[in-house]
């Protein structure tokens, strides 16, 4: 399968103390997903899931077409930049998850988020 869709997953996460509020429970994060097409064909990301977990883990799960908004196509050797959002209860806790996508022909597969943490930072004294 040398034609076989190659995608590059890479995220960071950023915690957001201003819109934060600790003593509500409110611990609120930011992260920024790249999605690198290492592939000889165009592709296409047309849905999301989401498993976040709080340092509780309790369990959430969000699903939907796209990505903010958008269903980016992504041509070989380019890549696709986004920033979204995720509110815990806790301060420390997971996503995880998958992309639906379409290559050029227009065969489906997914492409595996792996787990990545939303913490807040140790303070440093």
């Amino acid at each position: 399968m040398i034609n076989s869709p190659r995608v590059c997953i890479q995220v960071q996460s950023v915690y957001i103390e201003a819109q934060s509020s600790p003593e509500d429970e409110r611990y609120v994060f930011s992260y920024t997903v790249t999605i690198r097409n290492l592939g000889r064909g165009s592709v296409q990301l047309l849905g999301r899931y989401w498993l976040i977990t709080n340092g509780h883990g309790r369990e959430t799960e969000v699903q939907g077409e796209g990505v903010v908004g958008v269903q980016p196509h992504i041509a070989p050797g380019n890549e696709y930049q986004y920033t979204s959002g995720a509110v815990l209860e806790t301060p420390l806790g997971t996503m995880q998850g998958h992309y639906e996508m379409i290559d050029a022909d227009g065969n489906p597969f997914s492409i595996d988020i792996p787990v990545f943490r939303l913490a807040v930072p140790a303070l440093i004294h």
